[in-house]
């Protein structure tokens, strides 16, 4: 079995750079002839858009709070087949992870576990501006805190000038962490952002036009100011566990023609690649379709509404009577529906004011509040996904409240910031709503049960 090679982008804090650094590196190795396989720390959706306009192959998520300690080798190899170097971007800071009453260092989920986990390189991406010889003491203390997280170099970012550079060499000199890199300041790859981070690449003109010229402006830059010999003379992995295989997750797929309906576009662009890789072995024909301007796909038995910012396009959503009047008439007859935060919103009756779906009585609105963490939640109720009392590690991220004018058993229950218990979402029928974000992969007996409902309600109505 061959191990590929990788390599880890982090950073001492966000904001330093990592994915401007990350998708460059990206680009500029597949530039240069490699095959590389694009890997996001964490729960993150909006970075690995941008990792796979780069790489040319679906970017993917290395989760242990989400998917467990154990999943991440056989994930990672399953994503890295077939490349040669595997670039995965770091989340927050090098050491940051999951918050709880633990005392864990590195935190649970943070790069330095990521890394830790697969055997893999370091590679530090500093935010040079307001320092010089202080830079010294950051690498050295980043570079002795653990001692199983290995730095292998640095790329120092936004630096000012030729003098700047200078100063900054001499003081890594004195920590022996080598310069891999040296990135000046520009203004030109300034990505838009908003409330959830940076704006996600298919949202971009004409889907992507904008989002592809950033991207090649980041791999030229990267090319011309990092050592991409180096980087790749130093990546590394451990890594021996065999692939995961949807497949080996599905002991009998169904033998029923069945067809999930996957929201995509650019209201809906949050998902796990994996989600349709499980429903393709469970024996699903998935089709994709976009809320904002398409009908359900023929004969669709059941649908599959992942995240998204649908509060940025309720207007057009609204406008979508056709598709709105066919996912109410299929939940009505009690297909299966996964609805996952914009899932969720889009479910309601309205949004915002616009109208939606109206599966669910009840409201969304936008708000200022920020809603984030993982979560341990517990199902309250039998749906088409989990039975009642099956645990999971979910991920919550959003600026939204629902208000229910119905009374719904929760999709989820689960212990709040301060102690309180948190009921999220509704199941109702065949739907199971929620605000929570599930790895398809640490429960892949939900996505078996979901096909398995919509052939049986194929039957049923043969």
């Amino acid at each position: 079995m061959v191990t590929v090679p990788a390599v880890v982008v982090a950073a001492p804090a966000s904001g330093s750079g990592k994915t401007t650094v990350a998708t460059g590196l990206i680009g500029a190795l597949r530039r240069a002839g490699h095959t590389v396989a694009p890997f996001k720390v964490g729960p993150d959706f909006i970075d690995p858009g941008y990792h796979t306009l780069a790489a040319g192959r679906a970017g993917r998520n290395l989760d242990p709070v989400l998917v467990g300690e154990d999943l991440i080798g056989p994930l990672y190899a399953h994503g890295a087949a077939g490349t040669d170097i595997a670039v995965i971007e770091g989340v927050m800071g090098l050491f940051d992870g999951r918050i709880d009453s633990g005392t864990r260092m590195p935190a649970s989920g943070s790069s330095a576990h990521v890394a830790a986990l697969l055997g893999a390189p370091v590679i530090l991406v500093v935010d040079a501006r307001g320092q010089g010889q202080s830079i010294a003491a950051l690498l050295q203390g980043f570079s002795t805190f653990d001692t199983a997280t290995r730095i292998a170099g640095v790329v120092l970012n936004r630096v000012g000038s030729a003098r700047h550079e200078q100063v900054l060499r001499q003081a890594c000199e004195q920590t022996g962490v080598p310069v891999l890199g040296v990135v000046p300041r520009t203004d030109a790859l300034e990505l838009p952002s908003r409330y959830l981070g940076l704006v996600p690449a298919i949202e971009y003109d004409a889907y992507g036009r904008r989002a592809r010229d950033a991207v090649e402006a980041m791999t030229a830059l990267i090319a011309r100011h990092v050592d991409l010999g180096a980087v790749f003379g130093l990546a590394r992995s451990r890594v021996a566990d065999l692939a995961w295989d949807p497949s080996a997750n599905v002991s009998e797929p169904v033998t029923e023609q069945i067809t999930v309906a996957l929201a995509a576009g650019k209201a809906f662009s949050f998902g796990y690649p994996e989600h349709a890789e499980l429903l393709h072995a469970c024996g699903a024909h998935v089709k994709e379709f976009d809320p904002l301007v398409d009908p359900l796909p023929d004969n669709t038995d059941a649908v599959l509404l992942p995240g998204g910012f649908p509060e940025q396009f309720a207007a057009e959503l609204s406008g979508n009577d056709v598709a709105r009047g066919q996912i109410s008439a299929l939940a009505a007859a009690g297909a299966p529906i996964h609805a996952e935060c914009a899932g969720l919103l889009y479910l309601v009756c309205e949004l915002d004011g616009h109208r939606m779906c109206g599966v669910l009585a009840g409201s969304a609105r936008f708000t200022h509040h920020l809603t984030l963490g993982y979560r341990d939640a517990v199902a309250v109720a039998d749906s088409p996904l989990y039975p009642a009392g099956q645990r999971v590690v979910g991920h919550e991220f959003h600026r939204t409240a629902v208000t229910f004018t119905d009374t719904y058993q929760p999709a989820w229950m689960y212990r709040g910031q301060h102690a309180d218990t948190v009921r999220d979402g509704a199941v109702h029928g065949g739907v199971h709503a929620s605000y929570l974000h599930t790895h398809p992969a640490a429960t892949p007996e939900a996505v078996v049960r979901f096909v398995a409902h919509a052939a049986r309600k194929t039957r049923l109505a043969g």
